[in-house]
C-alpha cells in the first residue's frame, strides 16, 4: 500500500527544497532563486538551480531535476519508499504504517540477511573453523584489531555451512540467491558462493552491510570475488572503507584499487583511504565523495592496469571541483631488477612515513599526463621531440586557466628543451582546434533542432514532435496557473501523442479536481528518475504569461489537429473546437483572457 497522500504533502512541506539541498550543496541566492555545482556531475561553474517557489531543481548541465524526494533518492542512492523515510526522520515526522512494494521489501530482507551473515563470518573467524583464514591474516601482518574495525570474517572450506545456518534462521533459499550468497547450478543444487576465504563486509556510509568482498587463501582462482549486482548493492555506487575514511581528520581520501591495500593503509594511520570494487572510478563514486572532502590522491597500482585506471579517473575527474594529486609508488629492486608494488607492499617494504613523503610529495593531474606523455619519446631525437610538442600541446589546450596553462607550457617546454616561444605557440594552436572543434559539434546540434527537442532518454522520445511540444505547453501553462483549467478537462488524454506527457497531464487534473495545488515535488510517487528529469526540463523552458489562455487554446488545438492526421480524419477545425472548450462562461474555472 502506497504512502498516504496527505503525509506526503506534509512531509514535502516540512522538507524545504533549499534547506534539503543546501545541506548537500553550497547554494548561491541569484534573482529568487538558487544556484550551485550540480552535486550529480562533476563542473566547476554552477548549472544547477534550485527554485524556492517551485519546490523543485533542474541541472542544465546533466539534466537532472525533480521534487525533494528525487534529490534524496539520487544523492542518497535509495529507493523511493525509503527516501521519503530518510526525510520523515529528517522532519520527525512519524511514518504512517505502510506496506512496502516488494522490491523494497526484498532490500530491506536482504540487508537484514547480510547483517546476520557478517556476523556469522565474523564469529567464524574466532572458531577453530576460522583459523586457515587467521593464519592468512597473520601472514599479511594484519592486526586483530583492526580486522575487528573492518568486521572481517572467515569463509570455512564447505559447500553449505552458510546455507544451513542462514535458512536455519528463518532465510529463505530464493532471498540466499537474491543477497548473491549463494549460487544455483544448472542443475538446481544451491551452495555457498564464498569458500575457503578472507571475508570483508562492504558497508556503506549509513551503515548497512550492502555486500561482500572476499580474498582466497591461496594461489586458486578467482583471486578475489565480490557479491554480484543485488536490490542493495551496486558496485557503482559504494566505495570500500567510505564508512570509516569518512570520519577522517586527514584533509583529502586516498582512492585505491584493492580491499586490503585500504586495510593496510589504515593500520598504518592513513585512515582516509578506500578503494573502488573491481571497477574503474565512476560518476556515482565522485558524488559520494564529494559529500566528504574535495581534495583525491590516486594511488593505484604501478602497473600497466594501475596506470590505466589512473587515467580513466583523471579523465573523469577533469574540470570538477576536485583538486587531484597522483601518488606515484616507485618500484622496488629485488636483486638489481624493479618490481612493481601496490600501497599494501609499500607500506610493508618502507613504512608509513615513506609513505608519508610519497604522499605529501604527490602530482597533481596534470603533472602526471605530461609525465606519461613524455614517456613515450625519446627526447633526445628531433623528430621525438616534435612529436612530443605536439602530444603535450594537445593535453595542456584541455586546461581552461590560462595561467596553469602558461605555467606547465614553460615546464613542457623545458622538457622537451625548446624555447618558451615555440612551445606557447603550438600550445595555442592545439587550443584554437579544440574550441574550433567544440563550436562545429555545437552548430551540428543547433542545425538539428529536432534531435535537441527530443528528450534524452529513449525510453520517452517523441513519436510526434509537434503534438509533443504543444502537449508539454498544456502541462507548463497548466502548472504555472491552474486557474486556467476550466471545470471540464479541456482534452482528452488519448489526444496526447506522448504517454507519459497524458500521464502527468491526467495526474494534474486529479490533483485539481481534488482541490490540490499542483506542484512538481507531488509527482514523485507517480513518475521515475528519468520522467521527473524530463518534467523539470519542461518546466525550465520559457512560457509568457501574457495571453495564457489564448496560448493554451493553441496548444490544445495543434494537439488535436495531430491526433486527427494520426487517424487519418480531418473534418474539423480543431482551433474552433479547442475555443469551444473555454467559450461557455460557466465552464470555465479562472480568468478570462479572450
Amino acid at each position: 500500500m502506497p504512502f498516504p497522500q496527505s503525509f506526503l504533502d506534509e512531509l514535502i512541506a516540512r522538507s524545504d527544497i533549499v534547506d534539503v539541498v543546501g545541506s548537500y550543496v553550497t547554494l548561491t541566492s541569484k534573482g529568487g532563486s538558487y544556484w550551485g555545482c550540480c552535486p550529480f556531475h562533476n563542473e566547476k561553474t554552477p548549472s544547477f538551480h534550485v527554485l524556492p517557489d517551485r519546490q523543485f531543481y533542474h541541472c542544465f548541465g546533466c539534466k537532472k531535476g525533480g521534487g525533494v524526494i528525487n534529490f534524496i533518492m539520487d544523492i542518497e542512492n535509495l529507493s523511493y519508499p525509503d527516501a521519503v523515510r530518510f526525510l520523515a526522520r529528517r522532519a520527525n515526522l512519524p511514518v504512517p504504517e505502510d506496506q512496502p512494494d516488494g522490491s523494497d521489501k526484498l532490500r530491506r530482507r536482504i540487508l537484514e540477511l547480510n547483517r546476520d551473515a557478517a556476523r556469522f563470518y565474523y564469529d567464524l573467524l574466532q572458531q577453530p573453523e576460522g583459523a586457515a583464514v587467521q593464519a592468512y591474516l597473520d601472514k599479511r601482518q594484519i592486526r586483530r584489531p583492526i580486522a575487528v574495525r573492518f568486521g572481517m570474517g572467515a569463509a570455512p572450506d564447505s559447500w553449505d555451512t552458510l546455507l544451513n545456518e542462514m535458512t536455519g534462521r528463518g532465510y529463505s533459499k530464493s532471498e540466499l540467491i537474491s543477497a548473491g550468497l549463494v549460487v544455483q547450478n544448472k542443475n538446481g543444487r544451491v551452495y555457498d558462493k564464498f569458500r575457503n576465504r578472507l571475508i570483508l563486509p562492504v558497508i556503506d556510509i549509513r551503515g548497512d552491510v550492502v555486500g561482500f568482498g572476499s580474498r582466497v587463501l591461496d594461489k586458486s582462482e578467482p583471486k578475489y570475488m565480490n557479491t554480484p549486482e543485488t536490490v542493495a548493492y551496486s558496485k557503482r555506487r559504494v566505495l570500500y572503507g567510505l564508512n570509516l575514511a569518512k570520519k577522517t581528520k586527514r584533509p583529502n581520501i586516498i582512492l585505491c584499487e584493492g580491499n586490503l591495500d585500504v586495510v593496510t593503509l589504515h593500520q598504518a594511520g592513513f585512515d582516509n583511504a578506500v578503494a573502488s570494487m573491481g571497477t574503474a572510478l565512476t560518476q556515482e563514486q565522485t558524488r559520494l565523495l564529494s559529500r566528504f572532502t574535495k581534495e583525491l590522491v590516486l594511488c593505484y597500482d604501478n602497473d600497466n592496469a594501475g596506470q590505466l585506471a589512473t587515467q580513466r579517473a583523471l579523465e573523469l575527474l577533469n574540470n570538477s571541483e576536485f583538486s587531484v594529486k597522483v601518488l606515484r609508488l616507485p618500484n622496488r629492486m629485488v636483486d638489481g631488477n624493479p618490481v612493481k608494488q601496490d600501497a599494501d607492499d609499500f607500506i610493508k617494504n618502507y613504512g608509513p612515513d615513506a609513505f608519508e613523503r610519497l604522499l605529501n610529495g604527490s602530482e597533481n593531474g596534470i603533472e602526471f599526463r605530461m609525465a606519461q606523455i613524455a614517456a613515450k619519446y625519446d627526447l633526445t631525437e628531433d623528430r621525438q621531440r616534435i612529436a612530443y610538442a605536439a602530444d603535450v600541446s594537445a593535453e595542456l589546450a584541455t586546461l581552461e586557466n590560462a595561467v596553469e596553462r602558461e605555467v606547465y607550457t614553460v615546464r613542457a617546454a623545458e622538457t622537451a628543451g625548446l624555447t618558451p616561444e615555440a612551445m606557447r605557440l603550438e600550445v595555442k594552436r592545439a587550443f584554437r582546434r579544440r574550441i574550433a572543434g567544440e563550436k562545429k559539434k555545437q552548430e551540428r546540434r543547433e542545425l538539428n533542432p529536432s534531435a535537441t527537442l527530443q528528450p534524452r532518454e529513449r525510453g520517452i522520445r517523441y513519436e510526434n514532435l509537434r503534438s509533443a511540444l504543444a502537449e508539454e505547453g498544456v502541462i507548463r501553462l497548466l502548472m504555472r496557473d491552474d486557474s486556467l483549467f476550466p471545470t471540464e478537462m479541456p482534452v482528452a488524454p488519448e489526444e496526447f501523442s506522448s504517454p507519459l506527457l497524458g500521464r502527468i497531464f491526467v495526474r494534474l487534473w486529479q490533483d485539481r479536481q481534488s482541490g490540490q495545488a499542483l506542484s512538481v515535488a507531488r509527482l514523485s510517487s507517480t513518475l521515475n528518475s528519468e520522467e521527473m528529469s524530463h518534467l523539470t526540463a519542461i518546466m525550465q523552458k520559457p512560457e509568457s504569461a501574457a495571453n495564457a489562455l489564448q496560448a493554451l487554446q493553441d496548444y490544445i488545438a495543434v494537439i488535436r489537429q495531430e491526433k486527427e492526421k494520426r487517424d487519418g480524419s480531418g473534418t474539423t477545425d480543431p482551433l474552433a473546437a479547442a475555443k469551444d472548450t473555454f467559450k461557455q462562461k460557466k465552464g470555465y474555472g479562472g480568468k478570462r483572457n479572450d
